[in-house]
């Protein structure tokens, strides 16, 4: 079974920095997306960055220029460096993995990690 596992969320300050990191365990194959949502009290979840395994990335536009998406081959990982945090990005981050197959898609989602920007 796949689990997805993030870490690093927390309380920051408006204009402060998280990094978020997920970690994959279990029998997978190849993921071919790697990404990170959110989803606000109220609101629908929605997709913050992904990353492909051709290396291309894409950016919700309310986040670029201040998060990036990468991957860390060594540890098998995927992070979500943010910066310049404001009290509108606070949400719980979920990361998401897409497995390919012939004819199916698996998706594989972290438990999620909260992250509160203090005005």
């Amino acid at each position: 079974q796949v689990q997805l596992v993030e870490s690093g969320g927390g309380l920051v300050e408006s204009g402060g920095s998280l990094r978020l990191s997920c970690a994959a365990s279990g029998n997978h194959g190849i993921f071919y997306v790697r990404a990170w949502y959110r989803q606000a009290p109220g609101s629908q979840r929605e997709l913050v960055a992904a990353l492909t395994s051709a290396g291309t990335t894409d950016y919700a536009d309310f986040v670029k220029g201040r998060f990036t998406i990468s991957r860390d081959y060594a540890k098998k990982t995927w992070s979500l460096q943010m910066n310049d945090l404001k009290p509108e990005d606070t949400a719980v981050y979920f990361c998401k993995a897409e497995e390919k197959h012939p004819f199916r898609t698996d998706d594989y989602w972290g438990q999620g990690t909260r992250v509160t920007v203090s005005s």
